[in-house]
């Protein structure tokens, strides 16, 4: 205990001094930059592009001509660094998990993909036999007493494992396998036990698994699995892994020409733990180069607050009660469970293959009591992001909205990750106003692997964003980070070329073009946020939040998109290059 007070209490303490720190920083900002470019693209209409972009203290005066802008402030600091550039609005991630991420991406990870984390990829494991050799290496040179937990399988790449695998590979110590969705965790004996989990569980949680004999298989997923997170935050909230996480998070943000993000599980894990990392790690805006804004997490808030979740949630969007980023007049929901782990939830007759065969998925919220949970902070004018993946889900989901805009008809209304959309949900979402962010990475990582467990015509429906589009729904893409890293142009290009990493594309009618493609992490981002007046476009009076590249995703084909050079970034008045250590 003695210990936990000690490093709690350097933890304050250095949040204070990085506090300070950035507040006299802040007062240093304060001047008037003209940067010229090769081409300005305002994201406000698919033809405006500018010549030049006057920024004073962080907000955009004025865009046109250099000629032009020299002219009206001729006082102004001409910086002609990115005059062969082309410079974009501020790319921004939506939704993101930091916590999660830093607890990720300084976790052992054995991935089934190629995985680009903190300047280096970790190369997928693409068999079986692969990922269970690689389990063999991690337990054979892990000397420590505390449980070993490897990140990244996935049952459609690298088959099934159980306990007794496990126990096969450590018999001794304890072996938890985390599953890429992040849902679902699957232990061995040893590690049953260190949990304290028991087959009579099972009548408390619906993700505690049992055999045909009644005897545990290892794997607890989705709300069991969360209920083991005080028992694993010994091992996972180490404060000298999370700050290695963070670091590797901040290089991908850095290499994607992220601007802003949005953490969309706020106090989830811990609030005290979340804060003093938010503030020692992240930092301030001008230090790190990022926008954080948070979404605090429904069923977090209300095992917290209970009935004063509403007004907790209006204190901290006032700001009357502090929290060390800007809180979002936002909650997020949850409908059903994982497109990765095959249990969202699916209309009759559910999955054909995989390891849900023979089952619809699952509800997290009931769709009965969605409406009842939601209700109280819609009333209260807070807007909403709702989970929700499979088909049947976004039918619960719609109903809902369908309620709650006979008391409301403006406030925001998200539909998160949106995994499987049909024809007539398309249409009901335009019809209710209900906005979309999709999970950017659905189509690329397993798009191909869910034809299986799928039946048409729901095999077809996996994110139609060009569908949307032609709705005229607004639609962002997301990372979900961890899960996929937050390259919007990469996740972007996904959309445009509709490619699956097994070669060959999927459903290529539902192909974006690059404008379209562009707003999801532009315009249509600052929307799902409620930010759309002031970032996400370039004009006068917003922020001059600036991605710079080599070169126009306009002028190349989307399959080159990844290979755009991401240059610098502007944000809150100051520039940050590339590979700048004030990320570190």
């Amino acid at each position: 205990m003695d210990r936990v007070i000690r490093v709690g209490s350097v933890l304050v303490l250095a949040a204070l001094l990085m506090w300070a720190a950035s507040w006299y920083e802040q007062l240093q900002v304060n001047n008037l930059a003209i940067y010229p470019a090769k081409s300005i693209v305002t994201m406000v209409d698919e033809g405006e592009r500018f010549e030049a972009i006057a920024v004073e203290n962080g907000i955009v005066v004025a865009l046109g001509t250099l000629a032009e802008l020299e002219e009206q402030f001729s006082s102004a600091r001409i910086d002609p660094r990115f005059s062969e550039r082309v410079i974009y609005p501020g790319f921004i991630d939506p939704h993101v998990h930091l916590m999660l991420a830093a607890i990720q991406y300084a976790t052992k990870m054995a991935p089934p993909w190629d995985m680009p984390v903190g300047g280096k990829v970790i190369k997928a494991l693409k068999t079986p036999d692969e990922f269970l050799k690689r389990l063999e290496e991690i337990v054979s040179y892990e000397s420590q007493d505390d449980p070993i937990i490897v990140y990244g399988y996935h049952d459609l790449v690298h088959g099934r494992i159980d306990r007794d695998m496990l126990d096969a590979i450590s018999p001794d110590k304890a072996l938890i396998v985390w599953h890429y969705s992040s849902h679902d965790l699957y232990l061995n004996s040893a590690a049953l036990e260190w949990v304290e989990i028991t087959p009579a569980m099972s009548e408390l949680y619906e993700g505690v698994d049992l055999d045909e004999t009644g005897r545990l298989t290892g794997r607890i997923y989705e709300d069991a699995a969360k209920s083991l997170l005080g028992k694993l935050s010994k091992v996972l909230l180490d404060p000298r892994a999370i700050r290695r996480g963070y670091q590797r998070f901040a290089s991908l943000l850095e290499q994607g020409g992220v601007t802003t993000v949005a953490e969309l599980g706020y106090g989830l894990f811990n609030e005290f733990v979340e804060n003093t990392h938010l503030l020692v790690n992240w930092r301030s805006v001008s230090r790190s180069g990022f926008r954080v804004y948070l979404v605090p997490e429904y069923r977090a808030l209300e095992k917290q607050y209970g009935t004063a979740a509403v007004e907790r949630v209006q204190r901290w969007v006032s700001g009357e009660d502090w929290v060390p980023a800007p809180v979002l007049p936002q909650v997020k929901f949850f409908s059903d469970g994982a497109f990765y782990s095959q249990t969202m939830r699916l209309t009759e007759p559910g999955y054909l293959a995989g390891q849900s065969v023979g089952t619809q998925g699952l509800w997290v919220t009931p769709p009965e009591s969605l409406t009842n949970f939601i209700k109280p902070f819609w009333d209260a004018g807070l807007g909403v992001r709702v989970h929700s993946n499979g088909d049947a889900s976004q039918v619960a989901v719609l109903d809902t909205l369908a309620e709650l805009r006979q008391t409301d008809k403006d406030l925001r209304f998200v539909i998160e990750h949106a995994g499987i959309f049909s024809p007539e949900s398309v249409r009901r979402a335009a019809e209710l106003g209900a906005a979309i962010s999709a999970a950017s990475h659905y189509v690329y990582y397993l798009g191909d692997s869910l034809q299986a467990p799928l039946e048409s015509p729901r095999n077809e429906w996996i994110l139609p964003l060009a569908s949307h589009f032609a709705a005229e729904n607004k639609v962002t893409v997301h990372s979900d980070a961890p899960l996929a890293p937050p390259l919007p142009l990469v996740a972007a290009s996904v959309h445009v070329t509709r490619a699956v990493r097994e070669g060959g594309v999927l459903n290529p009618e539902q192909a974006l073009t690059r404008f379209q493609a562009l707003r999801t992490i532009t315009s249509d981002a600052a929307y799902a946020l409620g930010l759309e007046h002031e970032i996400g476009t370039l004009a006068i009076g917003r922020k001059a939040d600036l991605t710079i590249l080599q070169s126009d995703p306009m002028s190349v084909g989307a399959d080159d998109w990844p290979e755009i050079n991401i240059i610098a970034r502007i944000v809150a008045g100051k520039l940050h290059l590339n590979n700048d250590t004030v990320t570190r």
